[in-house]
């Protein structure tokens, strides 16, 4: 005998997922951590953005995702790069997010890096980063997901940047 279907409701504060504004807010509670992930461009110039969509994907093979918006300046480098890094950035590091989330794609002038896989641009100061071979490229909305295979990483000790409800929060309890 089949059971009922289960029965839901809409608690007072529940919204439709189309209203894009709360559910960016609902999305908000979920802390995450930030990062600048990079790129050379073919001539070799460097380009990064502000990243917070970054996650582990498989331990073995050791792969790592992140996600691009369809309209970023930077979308058309990435297409092309077979590597990238992922840098994930300390709590002292907080001025470079808005820094490398401009809307430019001339965003290494002062900035200290060194050259990674296929010359990308490695940040310093860092909790961790990631330099991963491109593995694929797939459609995800008004995002553009990127699959890589990390072919090196290192681990600092600091403690990271984190993100929760739209601001910067201090890990008290970090390592």
């Amino acid at each position: 005998m089949a059971q009922p279907a289960a029965k839901t409701s809409l608690t007072p504060d529940a919204a439709p997922a189309a209203d894009l504004r709360a559910y960016r807010q609902a999305l908000g509670n979920f802390a995450t951590g930030i990062t600048v992930v990079t790129t050379v461009t073919t001539k070799g110039m460097p380009i990064g953005l502000t990243v917070n969509s970054f996650t582990s994907v498989s331990l073995d093979p050791p792969l790592v995702s992140w996600c691009l918006g369809k309209n970023a300046l930077s979308l058309e480098v990435f297409e092309a790069a077979p590597y990238f890094a992922v840098n994930v950035l300390a709590a002292d590091q907080a001025p470079l997010v808005q820094h490398f989330a401009q809307r430019t794609l001339h965003k290494f002038d002062g900035i200290q890096a060194t050259a990674g896989l296929g010359g990308v641009p490695l940040l310093d100061d860092v909790v961790a980063r990631f330099e991963c071979r491109t593995a694929g490229r797939y459609a995800g909305g008004d995002h553009v997901i990127y699959l890589g295979e990390v072919e090196r990483y290192a681990r600092f000790d600091k403690v990271p940047l984190v993100f929760v409800q739209g601001r910067y929060v201090p890990l008290t309890d970090a390592p």
